[in-house]
């Protein structure tokens, strides 16, 4: 970007570093929720119940906060959600 030969604006420049530092930031916001979810299926999979449930609000509080701060549309948080009570009700029936 340096050694380009036109002049750049400094707002352009300035805007750059801010969309590649919030890029960032969702980025591992993104990463953090995909890990968490992970985690919680395998602990389903084990059938390790209690811990998937005390996981749950954890998970909420994460998806819930990316929604917030746009990271991630309303929509998908929702459906995110859902998918995991899903899977927990799937899961407890596989079990009886």
């Amino acid at each position: 970007m340096a050694n380009v030969k036109t002049k750049r604006h400094k707002n352009a420049l300035k805007a750059l570093r801010k969309s590649l530092k919030r890029q960032s930031e969702n980025r591992g916001i993104k990463v953090r929720i995909h890990k968490k979810i992970k985690e919680f299926k395998k602990l389903l999979s084990h059938n390790n119940h209690e811990a998937a449930n005390k996981m749950l609000p954890e998970l909420y509080s994460i998806i819930d906060k990316a929604a917030k701060r746009n990271t991630i549309h309303w929509k998908n948080a929702a459906r995110k959600k859902s998918e995991l009570v899903a899977l927990v009700k799937k899961s407890l029936n596989n079990q009886k």
